[in-house]
């Protein structure tokens, strides 16, 4: 049996971070994922977001409560958990969340700080959700040149495989 989870989406919020009673560290947090829906009726696709919640541990955890912030494009690889806890009503809630074992940012602190800024703005909020188009980066000189030289490449987020 395989239960393995790869996502790739923006956090929803800063993460935080907290201290079990025996001092390991705990992130919770949501990363938005992008999903494309059936076209309406204009012939356009309808985009929408999941809101999957995640758990981080230990230097994971320490990682993404220091570097990571709302808004951050991030790549995770993890598990599938369900786990169960009673109310204080007596009755049983469950919860369904990625164990992450890997978790890594995907975009430079240059990228990240840009795009905060134009969140702070309002270019960009979760409550009117969309995934921002991609613009190409300027880059240090390559050792090839066959990469900074010629015409540029527009990649739709529809032409990629994620």
């Amino acid at each position: 049996m395989i239960n393995r989870v790869v996502l790739v989406g923006r956090l929803t919020k800063d993460v935080e971070v907290r201290k079990t009673q025996t001092g390991l560290s705990v992130a919770s947090f949501t990363v938005a994922c992008d999903r494309r829906t059936s076209r309406s009726q204009d012939g356009s696709n309808q985009q929408t977001a999941d809101f999957i919640n995640c758990v981080a541990w230990r230097q994971s955890a320490d990682f993404l409560g220091q570097y990571a912030r709302k808004g951050a494009l991030v790549g995770v690889e993890g598990r599938i958990q369900t786990r169960s806890y009673d109310r204080q009503d007596g009755t049983k809630q469950y919860v369904t969340e990625v164990l992450c074992d890997n978790v890594s940012l995907l975009e430079s602190k240059a990228q990240s700080t840009a795009r905060a800024a134009q969140v702070d703005n309002g270019y960009n909020n979760f409550n009117n959700y969309q995934q921002p188009s991609y613009q190409p980066q300027p880059s240090a000189p390559a050792v090839q040149d066959d990469f900074t030289s010629g015409d540029t490449l527009d990649i739709s987020n529809d032409d990629l495989p994620f």
